[in-house]
């Protein structure tokens, strides 16, 4: 049997990520929720990221403007699924930019709002001047 893909959600401790999150790791894929220092001692969002413990979720430490910390959270994954909120969405070159220089992230999706999913493979990226 083939590997499953390792997933990083960025944005995990939101309401919708927290569904895909659980969907990931329920589907048997070794699952990584990127979450600032905050999130950790936040009470509100304390009790959700228990219940990743707990369901094996990896937690890796690190912020979207924080390119080095994207990095290096990249660089322990295979795909990358990025939930972040409509008033962040240009900031997605931002992540763009870490999976380029991560160089191995096979696909990046791109959950927007409006519930459509976007499958960006990476190939079709890498080299075009995205962000340049």
């Amino acid at each position: 049997m083939a590997e499953k893909s390792k997933i990083l959600i960025v944005g995990g401790t939101g309401s919708i990520e927290k569904c895909i999150v659980e969907a990931s790791t329920k589907l048997g894929h070794p699952t990584f929720a990127l979450v600032r220092e905050s999130a950790i001692s936040d009470p509100i969002k304390e009790k959700l990221i228990e219940s990743f413990n707990i369901s094996g979720v990896t937690l890796v430490h690190g912020d979207m403007y924080n390119h080095e910390s994207l990095v290096k959270a990249f660089e322990q994954v295979d795909v990358v699924i990025s939930t972040v909120g409509a008033m962040q969405l240009a900031d997605q070159t931002k992540i763009i930019a870490a999976i380029k220089e991560a160089g191995n992230i096979k696909v990046l999706n791109v959950f927007l709002v409006t519930g459509w999913s976007l499958n960006l493979f990476v190939d079709s990226f890498a080299t075009a001047s995205i962000i340049d």
